[in-house]
């Protein structure tokens, strides 16, 4: 009777554990979840930040592997003055995909604007790595660090520094 309990036991957990005809590709993002991502750039594009916001968590809700909304949520949060929520957004995109240029300098740029310069610096060695001629997410990084920098001496001299953070509308990926 223990070893038939037993058999149970593990058929359940084997069961519930996810099978690999269940997962799907990132390039295999259900359709509807698309279609709320371009409905949360209308809204961005209109200047209408929490309408974006709900179609961009509507379309993690239709597909949670939806890495376009996980990054535009965080460029949200950083036009927002968010950095922290930023950086746990983008490192929630580059947990699906490790190599994500844009989640990648947009984590670093989020690092920057937090005043972690060295963390910010090394994304943006990373994004140096994966792009093969220079792109513009490693311009866009570097010109983060170098305000951040600026920030960070103004601070220390007892100048505040002006910050001005802008959300751009993210392209659906479909990779």
């Amino acid at each position: 009777m223990r070893v038939s309990f037993l058999a149970l036991s593990a058929g359940l957990i084997l069961a519930s554990l996810p099978t690999v005809s269940t997962a799907r590709a990132d390039s295999d993002i259900l359709p509807h979840s698309l279609t709320l991502m371009k409905q949360g750039q209308q809204a961005q594009s209109a200047a209408n930040l929490n309408g974006a916001i709900d179609y961009y968590e509507a379309a993690l809700v239709a597909d949670p592997r939806n890495r376009s909304a996980l990054i535009a949520l965080a460029q949200i949060a950083r036009s927002q003055g968010l950095p922290g929520k930023a950086i746990g957004l983008y490192r929630e995109a580059l947990t699906l995909e490790p190599n994500d240029v844009v989640a990648l300098a947009g984590q670093g740029q989020a690092l920057a604007d937090k005043g972690a310069l060295e963390r910010a610096r090394e994304r943006l060695a990373d994004v140096q790595r994966l792009c093969a001629s220079p792109c513009a997410e490693v311009a866009g990084l570097e010109r983060s660090i170098a305000a951040g920098a600026s920030r960070q001496m103004a601070t220390a001299e007892g100048t505040p520094a002006a910050s001005a953070v802008t959300a751009p509308i993210p392209p659906i990926s479909r990779n």
